[in-house]
């Protein structure tokens, strides 16, 4: 019988198998093996990838892995059938749920309790003595358990595999033989040596014998193995004979739905029901004979497939969001349906896009639907408990994510591991912008003054490399949950995620599709957040009482707005390259904001169809199709490609390829794949399009935009909800700024600006911004009004750096009629002198006729971080005497606001260091400078954007005290000012000025770093900190943990931080009332932890 490795470790192995199990997989075919199992220790976190690769390659694949035991030596399983896979992912989890995250805690007792129907081999290991465990394990199992025999290379095989001969013969065992496996081919052994490094936290200096003493720990040929174990014949048999009983297939999982939401009734009947009310609902008047007809289509597709538990497990889930008032907005190919908006899971109407049904959920495809929902990120968590409890948390867990090395983390590791010094790795690491999957080129090695003629660098540069897509370990999937109607944990292992009250399971969304389990995408969405926040202040301040459906639709000012791309802040159109696109495209109607986000992507782009496009919506150029069959397809996009359904479906009806050969495509597009696979398909395409009578330059446009597809596709339907919220954040800035400006703050960190920008962009709209105050502040932004008819927005507490939610919660609780005085704050409020201290950094006491420094000598003068209780009505002792501090100047205050809130309501840093900067263009004179001319601008930098479309062409915005001016940096020029374009928070940019309409751009040719002069306002090495003005947008800030939560530890949920707000607000509002609450009652009701009584 022909030779089966049945030891090989996968990088899942994390940082110890050094191939990836698509790798192994090909190379056991490349060595005519005729099977191959990989064992992952403690996880079958890879066995999806191997599975995929060996169906894709034709190797025979078998399910296995390494138990790691406590008590006894590492064990081989392998299940023979679908019940003994399912006791091993119980066994798992069951270890895994024992201890913490990433941990696996087995003994032997839990093999011999969950090891029926699986075949064990036992192997050796010093630490462990190998008879009792072989002999427990026999009278358990009988002939399904080996003793292993593998090799070490170290000189001594030739006597360890007669004591384990000796040892088979004592137990009654058999001798299998393995080649415990953990590289694919012998050049990864530098790699194994790194990895080891990394694990072991040393030097490849100082690793010595925990090194690979050779690189004989690869895949091996049955000649080399037989040749290797020549005096053991048998074990080489033994292993073709467990390969041959072990006939279990990961194909064999069969994933069915859940059952609680049929309320009793068969799935499609309970659909039917709801779907006809959603009807009702939706079109009070009636629907429309296509509406009718695409819903009878759809239910009869989504019948003969069985998919209504999958439709109507997304109608709990969001149903449950809306009664719990939570805005949400479902997506996805099959979400954007006449089903899914009849259910109220999506608000986009399917009249709105032409998506073709059965294109997406069909029986060529054989797999489920998908739906992604969007909920507010501050609630998520909530939903994320309901499903908990509903369906329990034996069968349902969120997917993991597979963390992978990345350029900067590749570096860094590999740097420290190679023995480089700590100066050398950060000054490569340096020269990566952003997150990269790419290595380090040797120009960027010299460019950070490193020598390459040293050989210990390149090999440092060669590995990066080499481990850059390896996974480092799983983390939890954004929000993509399993529900099952049996046991999750025997579908796969559960394991604890590192946030309390979560459980994930081992596998990622790729793998579960593979599979062909359901997944429900429970994601967060800041705009979501920001949105209905903003429809709360429209009902309080103006009784104003919208939805996203019930929005006015199709407003002319709202277009204006976009038109003249006035869109800071605003949904999926506030990116510089979004920004400079909207003139041009100057949108009109609603379909006009779905292409608008859809179209600056890469695919469209990198299919060179952006510019095609836009001649044809001005006609300069005639709208014409390539044949009359795809006027259908095209004619909403005047005859140019630009959405992934479009794609598709000219490959289906212009290539010939039928709906599962485009599916097929796509996937073998944008995964790993062998290097003929994505050929292959590229020929069958043009060669059907010829054949159908397209031209050759059609076809290869076609094709490249499915490859730009391949790395980010965004079809119509995703496209059509997003564009929703677009038109409801534009709608909120262009009707309500102060509103708008209001709620996106209270939902940061979110887009591409911090709170500063979003400031200065609302008070260019008119909005009364007033700062931070203890007398009128909560901890949330508010509005209140501005004393001229308006409304402006107070600052809140958040804004203010260090200072802790429950704190900016008391100091307003606590408030009443006013505290008038510093030190009534402490008494009363509870709050410690670093808290003071950092509101009277803040200038929060200026309402007070103080300035910052006489405030912090005030706290400073307080007699402890609390009052003492005899004296917290009066004070303690006597008052101090006036102090007499200098004032500051306007530089020194505008320092210290940036400071101690990031922003400032006071003159822009620009214009109060005029005299240092010299001449040069302001920001407002741009439009009306001549085309083409040289000219240079100064500004904070407020945005730095590289677009993976832009061909390595960067985008910085620069904000002076006049507005914001854009930039073009090209790779030529950013070689030349790397550093002042990376780390630079002033710069002056001198280059040739560009125009295209109203779209002005600077093309940059120098740039100069004078940062330097931003912390000449202030004393930046006493404040520890300088003004960083991109401080806090969300590319940098870490996001908030979700609020409002509660779980098996917290059963009732507490207040959201605007629910506090709200009620405290109001009850300043009624306090003169009869009917008030005390002060401190109040404060008792929202925080009982705290106790003033």
């Amino acid at each position: 019988m022909s030779y089966a490795e049945l030891c090989a470790m996968s990088n899942f192995t994390f940082l110890t198998g050094a191939s990836h199990a698509g790798e192994l997989v090909a190379r056991a075919r490349e060595l005519d093996l005729s099977a191959i199992a990989i064992v992952d220790r403690n996880t079958f976190a890879g066995i999806v990838r191997g599975h995929a690769a060996a169906q894709e390659l034709g190797v025979r694949y078998i399910v296995g892995v390494r138990l790691g035991l406590a008590d006894a030596p590492d064990i081989l399983a392998y299940p023979k059938s679908r019940t003994g896979y399912g006791h091993l992912c119980r066994m798992l989890t069951l270890g895994k749920r024992r201890t913490g995250k990433g941990k696996c805690d087995l003994v032997l007792e839990d093999v011999l309790q969950w090891g029926d129907d699986c075949v064990f081999i036992v192997m050796d290991d010093p630490a462990h003595d190998a008879a009792p465990p072989l002999a427990q394990l026999k009278a358990a199992f009988g002939e399904d358990v080996f003793t292993g025999l593998a090799p070490c290379y170290d000189g001594g095989d030739d006597a360890r595999f007669a004591r384990r001969a000796a040892l088979a013969r004592t137990t009654g065992t058999g001798l299998v033989a393995v080649g415990d496996v953990i590289l694919h081919v012998a050049a990864r052994r530098k790699l194994a040596d790194i990895l080891s490094c990394i694990r072991e936290k040393t030097t490849i200096d100082r690793l010595g014998r925990r090194a690979l003493p050779n690189a004989e720990r690869r895949l091996k040929s049955e000649f080399e193995i037989r040749r290797l174990f020549r005096d053991y014949p048998d074990a080489v048999q033994n292993a073709g004979r467990i390969a041959a009983r072990c006939t279990f297939s990961l194909s064999e999982l069969k994933y069915e739905y859940p059952d609680e939401v049929t309320d009793g009734m068969a799935p499609n009947d309970r659909l039917r029901k709801l779907t006809e009310a959603g009807l009702e609902r939706r079109y009070p008047e009636g629907e429309t004979p296509a509406v009718r007809a695409l819903v009878e289509k759809e239910l009869a597709l989504i019948t003969e497939l069985d998919y209504a538990r999958y439709f109507l497990t997304v109608h709990d889930i969001v149903a449950f969001a809306r009664a719990q008032g939570i805005l949400c907005q479902g997506r996805g190919s099959a979400a954007n349906s006449a089903v899914c908006y009849a259910l109220g899971i999506t608000e986009a109407s399917p009249e709105t896009i032409s998506m073709v049904f059965e294109r997406f959920i069909s029986a060529a495809r054989n797999e489920p639907p998908d739906i992604d929902v969007d909920f507010e990120h501050e609630r998520r968590e909530e939903v994320i408990q309901h499903i908990y409890q509903t369906y329990g948390r034996h069968r349902a867990g969120i997917c993991s994510t597979v963390i992978h090395f990345r350029s900067r983390a590749a570096i860094r590791e590999v740097g420290k591991a190679m023995g480089l010094s700590e100066d050398a790795v950060a000054a490569l690491a340096s020269q990566v912008w952003g997150i990269s999957n790419g290595g380090i080129e040797e120009a960027r090695a010299r460019a950070a003054g490193l020598d390459l003629a040293d050989r210990r660098l390149r090999q440092t540069l060669a590995l990066t490399q080499e481990i850059i897509g390896f996974p480092r370990h799983l983390s939890q999937h954004v929000g993509g949950f399993v529900i099952t109607r049996g046991r999750l944990d025997e579908l796969c292992p559960v394991e604890n995620a590192a946030m309390a009250d979560r459980t994930i399971i081992e596998w990622d969304k790729d793998d579960i599709d593979v599979i062909g389990m359901l997944k429900v995408d429970v994601l967060a969405l800041g705009m979501l957040t920001c949105i209905r926040k903003a429809f709360d202040l429209l009902g309080t301040w103006k009784g104003m009482r919208y939805t996203l459906a019930t929005l006015p639709p199709e407003d002319p000012a709202v277009y204006d707005m976009l038109c003249i791309a006035d869109t800071v802040g605003v949904f999926q159109v506030e990116s510089r390259a979004q920004m400079s696109f909207l003139p041009r495209m100057r949108p009109r109607c609603f379909y006009d904001l779905v292409i608008e986000v859809a179209i600056v992507r890469p695919g469209p782009i990198q299919g060179d169809m952006v510019h095609p496009y836009i001649r044809r919506r001005h006609k300069q150029e005639a709208v014409t199709y390539p044949s009359a069959a795809l006027e259908s397809v095209l004619s909403k996009t005047l005859g140019v490609p630009l959405f992934q359904e479009q794609a598709m479906q000219i490959a289906i009806v212009a290539a010939g390829f039928t709906a599962s050969e485009a599916d097929q495509l796509r996937r073998a597009l944008g995964s790993f794949r062998g290097p003929g696979s994505v050929e292959a398909f590229h020929e069958r395409f043009v060669a059907g399009c010829l054949q159908n009578g397209y031209d050759a330059d059609f076809a290869e446009r076609c094709f490249k935009q499915l490859e730009g597809f391949s790395g980010y596709g965004f079809p119509e339907s995703h496209a059509a909800s997003f564009a929703l919220l677009v038109y409801a954040s534009s709608w909120l800035k262009c009707h309500h700024p102060e509103v708008f400006c209001c709620a996106l703050l209270n939902a940061q960190p979110m887009g591409f600006y911090a709170p500063a920008q979003i400031i200065r962009d609302a008070r260019a709209h008119g909005v009364h911004i007033l700062p931070v105050c203890a007398e009128h502040s909560y901890w949330d932004n508010v509005l209140e009004p501005a004393g001229d008819g308006s409304l402006g927005v107070r600052l809140g507490f958040r804004q203010v750096k260090g200072l802790s939610q429950e704190d900016g919660h008391w100091l307003a609780a606590a408030r009443g009629n006013g505290y008038r005085a510093i030190d009534a704050i402490w008494r009363r409020a509870g709050l410690g002198r670093g808290a003071l201290s950092r509101l009277a950094g803040a200038d929060a006491f200026a309402l007070y006729g103080m300035g910052r420094r006489e405030a912090l000598w005030e706290v400073k003068g307080l007699g402890g971080d609390k009052p003492l209780p005899l004296f917290a009505q009066h004070g303690e002792g006597l008052a101090s005497g006036p102090s007499v501090l200098p004032a500051m100047g306007a530089r020194e205050e505008v320092f210290e606001d940036y400071i101690a809130t990031r922003l400032t309501l006071r003159d822009h840093p620009v214009s109060l260091l005029r005299p240092e900067l010299g001449g040069f263009a302001q920001a407002s004179d741009l439009r009306t400078a001549p085309d083409r001319q040289w000219i240079s601008v100064t500004g904070l930098v407020i945005t730095r954007q590289r677009p993976g479309t832009a061909s390595g062409v960067i985008f910085l915005t620069l904000e002076d005290d006049t507005g914001v001016s854009n930039i073009i940096v090209w790779p030529s020029t950013f070689e030349k000012h790397r550093k002042p374009v990376m780390a630079g928070r002033l710069v002056r940019v001198t280059g040739r000025l560009q125009r295209e309409g109203i779209v002005t751009h600077v093309v940059a040719s120098r740039i100069e770093d004078l940062s330097y002069l931003l912390d000449t306002l202030g004393d930046a090495a006493s404040a520890g900190s300088g003004i960083d003005p991109t401080h806090d947008n969300a590319d940098d800030a870490r996001r908030p943990g979700p609020e409002g939560t509660y779980g098996p530890r917290r059963p009732e949920r507490k207040p959201l931080s605007e629910e506090i707000t709200n009620e405290l607000q109001q009850a300043r509002q009624v306090r003169q009332a009869a009917s008030a609450r005390h002060p401190r009652q109040q404060a008792g009701k929202l925080f009982p932890s705290r106790d003033f009584r």
